[in-house]
């Protein structure tokens, strides 16, 4: 590992941290925010060419705190603020040194404050604490960089005027807002696993920063089954991540990956943990996502996959949670189960769904289905169109090649 990748690794791990650490210490969210930003880049810039700091996190909360009087000087209420900073000053907590506490938990609830909407909940989490550049929250939310922009700014605002607390919520308000905490974790672990744009397909920082802030959750929350599902979910998807690209990133298809390479640790920590909390109840998405994500890795190969089960349990998620992803993932395990052309059938619909018809895998998954059904020309029409759907490039390169591949009928 290069000296800039150590320093790009250092500036994930900790950039919730110390956000965390200054919110907690100085609130203001929004300027806090902004002035860990500026500790980032000013890491970016120093470290590289001077080394690494005995204590990186501290340095980095040090700088922001300073950005963050500088920013809190500059306010309009110049006074108010200023009598506040100097009373910061004197305060035994602004002259503290940094503790070792991560205060990452406490940010994720913050972000998922009540007084905001669901939606700029998920969006300010996966920024703020997800370090997900807002291109790629917006392109997971499906909209345009300028309204993600908005819509964190505002978010941003509510926390400021609500004057939203750094705290764990009570007992009362944890269980809705660990839900929005979880769906943003599956969200931040989602982007990982496929990357929506750039030249990777895979990005396992951000897969490897769930899952521990989904064991953190684990550890805070622990009778609550459907934390216990994600996690399970994330490991056993993620013990699969040494086999799914070849050397120069190019997606495998699960049918054709080495499994000698799964990752066995994640699968039996997995295995065991989706044992442990199914019984509990209520069974929620989590726990069914990892139910199915168990079946395809306790198979030995992909020919011995117990289809049948997964059909039935993506029945029982359809049942609880109906989405249009959902239903497509069904009709592919149906199309394994009874035939590319019972799948197909089930796709047909699909493709009336406005937040499906311009979705890659919609495509994706009709040409694999044509593949298999022996007609060529359609698989390939359908590849080339998932093709111009994805802004992954490793994604768009497979689908070509899948679709070149394919002969004239």
């Amino acid at each position: 590992m290069t000296r800039d990748d150590r320093v790009t690794e250092h500036l994930r791990r900790f950039a919730p941290q110390v956000l965390g650490a200054v919110v907690r210490r100085y609130g203001h969210f929004d300027l806090a925010e902004d002035a860990v930003q500026e500790a980032l880049v000013a890491a970016s810039v120093q470290w590289p060419v001077g080394g690494l700091p005995d204590d990186p996190r501290a340095w980095l909360i040090t700088v922001a705190s300073r950005r963050l009087t500088d920013l809190l000087r500059s306010e309009q209420s110049r006074r108010r603020r200023e009598e506040t900073v100097a009373l910061w000053a004197l305060s035994d907590s602004a002259a503290e040194p940094a503790s070792d506490h991560d205060d990452t938990l406490v940010l994720l609830y913050l972000c998922c404050h009540p007084d905001l909407s669901t939606a700029s909940q998920l969006a300010l989490t996966l920024r703020a604490v997800g370090g997900l550049t807002t291109t790629e929250v917006a392109r997971a939310f499906l909209v345009s960089d300028a309204t993600m922009t908005r819509r964190i700014t505002r978010a941003k605002q509510a926390l400021r005027e609500h004057d939203a607390r750094f705290r764990l919520p009570s007992a009362e308000e944890r269980p809705a807002r660990t839900r929005v905490v979880l769906h943003a974790l599956y969200l931040l672990f989602t982007e990982g696993y496929a990357s929506t744009t750039g030249a990777q397909l895979i990005r396992a920082e951000l897969s490897t920063e769930a899952i521990r802030l989904t064991r953190g959750m684990r550890a805070a929350v622990p009778d609550d089954p459907e934390v216990g599902g994600l996690l399970a979910l994330m490991l056993l998807t993620d013990a699969r991540r040494s086999a799914r690209t070849t050397s120069s990133g190019a997606p495998i298809p699960m049918a054709e990956q080495d499994r000698s390479l799964w990752n066995a640790d994640f699968i039996s920590e997995g295995v065991d943990l989706i044992t442990d909390v199914l019984p509990r109840g209520p069974v929620g998405p989590y726990q069914l996502q990892a139910a199915i994500a168990a079946v395809h890795d306790e198979a030995p190969t992909a020919d011995q996959t117990d289809w049948a089960q997964i059909v039935a349990l993506y029945e029982t998620l359809q049942r609880i949670d109906p989405n249009p992803v959902v239903a497509l993932n069904h009709a592919v395990a149906v199309a394994m189960a009874s035939g590319p052309d019972a799948g197909l059938a089930l796709l047909s619909p699909l493709a009336e769904e406005p937040t499906l018809v311009d979705d890659h895998r919609l495509w994706s998954a009709r040409a694999h289905l044509y593949e298999l059904r022996g007609a060529a020309d359609r698989a390939r029409a359908e590849y080339l169109g998932a093709a111009d759907r994805t802004l992954n490039l490793q994604q768009q390169r497979y689908l070509r090649r899948r679709a070149d591949s394919l002969s004239p009928e």
